[in-house]
């Protein structure tokens, strides 16, 4: 980190003065000051917030939730639906999520990291004192707590053996010196999934790959492992698992001989495994069984929406379920009570908020209703969904927001943002800053979900694994080919945008398509595979290896240097915006770093911004600000004049 911090600080004394409107803990180079009327067109858009469901309190309705009032995300109490929002902590660093003691209720466990490293540390935070306590080492990073069913004991994944593995620890919040490794394991993609009723076992997920992973038992005791889940010729994703009421099977959602991820139940001692929910139509992508292990509440992706289901777990008899708006679920999460579900739901006209199901009357509450700059929601632009065919007859599709075409007539110029992962899928969910190109820009902003998104099926996902890695970019193509037929829009006017995964597909476009693209922006991207998989985390390598390629291989390294942006930076003829967090553990300020670099050498234009306190994208208010007037101005410059 030294290493970097004296880069950044050498990158800041050879660019031009700074401006009054930049924090200190920023790098801005070459990027000129923003307009008075940029800020203030802009401000509006600026004062969006959202909340998210975190926890419920263990014997009363009410929901611990994250949400922003000052710079960064806190803890909040809310008691009742729509009631007010009681700020629990006041860190200058964001908390990432809490659960209740599921005893009394008198404390929360939380996460936090420093400086966007997500080195996470565990913490208790005591309402009787208002103070935090931290509970792990301070310096390895620490996942995923779960608490026992008797509310004793929690358990989380760290890092702290080797920085590499992801070991399986337990400790009593109330007792930190209680805290001891229970099972000692081999990667960096352990989970713990459930406790058996009786506490004397665990759930654990093994994570290899977005198409492959196992479920293993472990003994609480000794850390024992059983591989319960079987092995054979074809990867099989078995991405969630609970322990069903009778400790014999366990519901689980698995690709297992389908195409997409279905919730079944699988019988521990003959390894039968039954569909709960056959029709649907797409993955199911998460489930939360109640504390009576009688009921099921999952959420399936149906071409990009979420659809909310509640299932008998005994019989998989389907239960009445609730008429939600088309948006995007997340955080379900049952109640101690059996009764009241909680999730969160975005939507184009709607921020991310918390809700609540009551089981028994089907009634829908919000809980919470988040700020949208005063702007009113209900003129925000819904989605249409785009299908073509790419250039080898595969079916692709995306989401496009069109600007009001009586407000700016002709044709559009086209904003392309290409989502990371690559596993992830575009969603039609809140918008939020976005509006403002729509809204006062007029751009048109189309979000691909190219060949290895999830949502489409296993064999989709798969289709841009190692060397076919650049099929992905040709499908940006087919969207560029797609956009010059439309007359509505201007096929000499498009821009690439992009973060993580899709930072570096921003930079292969740039290097690919530069004579179709007026600009680019790479944000937190890779810029060269070779490095990248060097430089990144170690706990993080192997995973990355399994999508990317194993440099290792001589065919391999071969290819991957070939297909790196960092290398082909003369082929970017247009302006490129490149924005970093210095303290990016995925990946490290070097890729971003390295291609300011060669693009600067081969004579091209290129705006840089890096934060000294964020790592893999930005997260506190001032530097998201900053981060958004310096695109929309880039944008202008570069897109619409």
């Amino acid at each position: 980190m030294n290493q970097r911090l004296s880069i950044a600080c050498l990158l800041a004394a050879t660019i031009h003065p700074t401006f009054a409107q930049t924090p200190e803990n920023l790098v801005v180079d070459g990027i000129p000051p923003f307009s008075a009327e940029l800020k203030r067109d802009a401000g509006r858009y600026l004062e969006f917030r959202a909340a998210t469901f975190a926890s419920w309190h263990p014997t009363r309705p009410e929901m611990l939730i994250v949400t922003r009032f000052a710079d960064s995300a806190q803890l909040h109490v809310v008691k009742m639906p729509g009631g007010d929002r009681k700020q629990l902590t006041f860190f200058p660093e964001p908390v990432a999520g809490g659960l209740f003691d599921p005893r009394a209720g008198e404390f929360v466990v939380f996460a936090q990291d420093s400086g966007g490293g997500e080195f996470y540390q565990l913490y208790r935070f005591d309402f009787a004192t208002g103070r935090s306590t931290l509970l792990t080492d301070g310096k390895s990073r620490n996942m995923d707590p779960s608490w026992s069913n008797a509310g004793e004991w929690l358990t989380y994944n760290s890092t702290r053996r080797n920085g590499r593995d992801t070991d399986i620890y337990v400790i009593n919040p109330r007792e930190p010196k209680s805290d001891r490794l229970v099972a000692q394991v081999s990667g960096g993609g352990w989970e713990v999934r459930d406790w058996s009723a009786d506490d004397s076992k665990l759930l654990l997920a093994e994570y290899l790959s977005i198409n492959e992973s196992r479920l293993h038992l472990c003994d609480v005791k000794t850390g024992k492992l059983e591989e319960v889940t079987p092995r054979g010729g074809e990867k099989v994703s078995w991405s969630a698992g609970a322990f069903a009421a009778d400790g014999k099977s366990l519901i689980v959602i698995t690709d297992k001989d389908s195409e997409f991820l279905r919730l079944c139940r699988y019988d521990l001692a003959s390894k039968k495994l039954t569909t709960l929910a056959p029709n649907i139509r797409g993955d199911v992508e998460f489930f939360d069984l109640s504390h009576d292990r009688r009921t099921l509440a999952f959420v399936s992706n149906e071409a990009g929406v979420s659809v909310l289901r509640l299932l008998e777990a005994r019989t998989g008899r389907a239960l009445a379920s609730p008429k939600l708006p088309l948006g995007v679920i997340s955080g379900v999460k049952w109640h101690r009570d059996n009764r009241h579900l909680a999730f969160n739901l975005s939507a184009a006209k709607s921020p991310a908020d918390a809700y609540s199901l009551d089981t028994k009357t089907g009634r829908v509450e919000r809980w919470t209703e988040s700020e949208t700059g005063g702007l009113n929601a209900g003129n925000f632009v819904e989605p249409e969904l785009v299908r073509l065919k790419s250039f080898d007859g595969l079916e692709i599709s995306g989401f496009l927001y069109r600007p009001d075409a009586k407000q700016f007539p002709g044709p559009r110029p086209v904003l392309v943002s290409i989502h990371g992962g690559p596993e992830g899928q575009t969603r039609p969910g809140f918008q939020a800053r976005i509006n403002y190109y729509l809204n006062e820009l007029g751009l048109a902003v189309l979000y691909p979900n190219v060949r290895g998104s999830s949502g489409y099926g296993k064999t989709f996902l798969t289709l841009d694994n190692g060397f076919k890695r650049e099929d992905t970019v040709k499908d940006i193509e087919a969207f560029l080919d797609w956009i010059a037929r439309d007359p509505s829009l201007d096929k000499n006017r498009v821009a690439v945008i992009g973060g993580s995964y899709g930072g570096y597909m921003s930079l292969a476009c740039m290097t690919h398509f530069s004579d179709r693209l007026r600009c680019g922006i790479d944000i937190v991207g890779i810029s060269n595979f070779l490095t990248f998989l060097k430089n990144t985390q170690d706990y993080r390598r192997d995973l990355r290896r399994v999508e990317y390629g194993d440099e290792r291989e001589p065919a391999m390294a071969e290819f991957l240097g070939k297909i790196s942006p960092a290398n082909q930076a003369a082929k970017i003829a247009k302006p490129l915006l490149v924005v970093q967090g210095l303290n990016d553990p995925r990946v490290p300020a070097s890729e971003s770093e390295q291609m300011v670099r060669a693009i600067r050498a081969s004579g091209g234009q290129v705006w840089f911004l890096m934060a000294k306190d964020e790592g893999h994208g930005f997260q506190k208010k001032r530097n998201v600000d900053f981060q958004f007037l310096t695109t929309a101005q880039f944008l202008q410059q570069n897109l619409l004049n």
